[in-house]
């Protein structure tokens, strides 16, 4: 048989068999077998999908659409004018200095890729980090950072930031490093670092008079991680809202959100209604009002809060009460002081008490004692052992101060404010309970400096001041600053405290400066030239869409911003190999 003859067989695949296979079997044994199959394919599913859910990673993505309304309008978004929270914010997200403050709560360099110190701590090197440009292309140079510097030491300029700068010699190494020469070592000095820097080619043909009146004041050209894409404004010219989008030579990299939009408004009343309505998802540094007028937001929003480095108190002027000479009286007073009140009725919980010139450094729940109810019987005590007689008829305690009969009663000064004014309130009736006699002063802001403070026209003093991340005390508590300009407004002299202060001011590691200002409290605790009352509490109110937003280390309400290029809003899950 010749079997060439037959045609060769066609070699079937496995697919085919086994299809033809399932075909072959009985209709019971067939729905058995696709039956298993679905087991089989939804069990998979399943696996996969927790595999997913265990292994994948969430990491962020650009996109989201951020908007946060301010309370006032801008005008000078510029680092050498600003003044008002809308100026600083904007320029916070325009600008970019040498330094800024990072996630951590410590400065890090931005612009800047070294900066060393001699070991004298006189003179500053500083070399810039490399092709760094300006929004509009223009590279970053040294020369731009001098002539930043060199404006703001311009007395005509009016900057200010001039007395931080006061003597400070800068010159240029080359293009990318230059030298700050101080003329005494200053261990805050790094905080100047953090100016955002001016493009010379913009600004260098602008006089001094003709500095405020650019139009680049509105429509500012930085550095740093967002740029102007929009302004909108009223019919007036006078800007509405900002739009801003990431810069994508930013040193840091381009910004994660792709649109900022910061809307501005003339008091918080306005605010608060349009964030009721959806129109703004974010809002900073609100009164303690303000924010009881955003209702229940905790279901959409997070509060971030925060101690400013800022502390209010109670000042005596002995040079204009002479009874405040007298120690045991400042210890009544401080005695009855009752901080909790004061901070849950007048400040709604934004604030954190203090009993001591430091402020708290990060979000603490400690609390300082309030009187007992024996205090009062202390207190009046206290003042029968110093010689002070209470007048049933008057109901003053009076006692021969110098030869001059005095009665326990004073003037307590204060800024025109529902915050100051309610808390002037309440220290008047917790002294007055036991016969002490206040009477509250309260004056405009503005009335307030000029005419009282400045000349240091007052008994008693319930004001703020504004400390500073590095808590320099030396121009509020030392001698040489009693008077104006100083700050020193209880005219404080103590010889040890001025040693202590002047030998921070030249202290560069962190622990010793600690050490020092401890030592510098303790001592001012003896005298009780004051009563410090509480630290004010910066709150941000957030959209929980927003993830990386750190308020660490935060001196300034514009620094919430100093990481907003590490904020994301939206997210992609990846596997771990994917992640970059």
């Amino acid at each position: 048989m010749n079997f060439s003859t037959f045609p060769p067989q066609k070699k079937q695949s496995l697919v085919n068999k086994a299809f033809q296979f399932v075909e072959s079997l009985p209709p019971s044994d067939k729905l058995l077998l696709k039956c298993s199959l679905f087991v089989f394919f939804v069990s998979l599913i399943f696996t996969g999908l927790a595999l997913s859910e265990q292994y994948l990673v969430m990491v962020p993505q650009r996109g989201g659409v951020f908007v946060e309304g301010i309370v006032g309008t801008p005008r000078f978004v510029n680092p050498l004018l600003a003044v008002t929270p809308a100026d600083k914010d904007i320029a916070a997200l325009v600008y970019s200095g040498l330094m800024k403050l990072g996630p951590d709560g410590v400065l890090v360099n931005d612009l800047a890729d070294t900066i060393t110190v001699s070991p004298d701590g006189l003179t500053y090197h500083v070399t810039l980090k490399q092709n760094l440009t300006f929004h509009d292309g223009t590279p970053v140079t040294a020369d731009d950072v001098m002539f930043t510097v060199a404006r703001i030491e311009d007395p005509l300029m009016k900057s200010p930031l001039l007395g931080t700068w006061d003597g400070v010699k800068v010159g240029r190494v080359n293009d990318r490093e230059l030298t700050m020469t101080l003329q005494k070592p200053y261990a805050p000095f790094l905080e100047n670092l953090t100016i955002g820097i001016l493009p010379k080619h913009i600004w260098e043909d602008a006089s001094p008079d003709a500095f405020p009146f650019s139009q680049y004041n509105t429509e500012p050209v930085g550095s740093g991680p967002y740029k102007i894409s929009k302004i909108n404004r009223s019919k007036s010219g006078i800007p509405d809202s900002y739009v801003l989008v990431p810069f994508t030579g930013y040193v840091g990299g381009a910004a994660k959100i792709t649109s900022i939009k910061l809307a501005f408004y003339s008091n918080e009343g306005a605010l608060t209604d349009d964030f009721k309505k959806g129109v703004i998802t974010a809002t900073a540094g609100l009164s303690a009002h303000g924010m009881d007028a955003l209702g229940d937001i905790s279901k959409t929003h997070t509060v971030q809060k925060a101690p400013l480095p800022r502390t209010f108190a109670v000042f005596f002027n002995q040079n204009e009460a002479p009874l405040f000479r007298d120690k045991a009286v400042r210890q009544v007073l401080a005695l009855l002081v009752d901080r909790t009140p004061i901070i849950g009725d007048v400040l709604h919980g934004y604030a954190y008490p203090i009993d001591g010139p430091i402020p708290p450094r990060v979000d603490s729940t400690s609390t300082i004692a309030s009187p007992t109810d024996t205090t009062q019987d202390q207190a009046r005590q206290m003042l029968r052992d110093d010689g002070w007689k209470f007048d049933e008829g008057s109901h003053r305690w009076k006692k021969k101060l110098n030869d001059v009969d005095t009665e326990l009663a004073f003037h307590l000064d204060t800024a025109n404010t529902d915050l100051l004014e309610g808390t002037a309130e309440l220290l008047k009736k917790q002294w007055g309970a036991i016969g002490v006699a206040v009477e509250i002063e309260k004056y405009e802001q503005v009335d307030l400096t000029q005419s009282v403070i400045r000349p240091r026209k007052y008994d008693a003093l319930l004001f703020g001041t504004v400390i500073g991340r590095e808590l320099d005390f030396y121009p509020f508590w030392h001698s040489s600053q009693r008077n104006d300009p100083g700050l020193n407004v209880a005219l404080y002299a103590n010889i040890t405290t001025d040693a202590i202060l002047a030998d921070t001011r030249t202290t560069t590691t962190t622990e010793e400066r600690v050490k020092k200002n401890e030592l510098f409290a303790h001592e001012l605790a003896d005298d009780i030239p004051a009563i410090f009352l509480y630290a004010p509490a910066f709150t941000y109110v957030l959209p929980k869409s927003v993830e990386q937003a750190s308020m660490n280390g935060v001196a300034e309400p514009y620094e919430r911003f100093a990481t907003i290029d590490q904020w994301y809003m939206n997210t992609e899950s990846v596997w771990p190999f994917f992640k970059k």
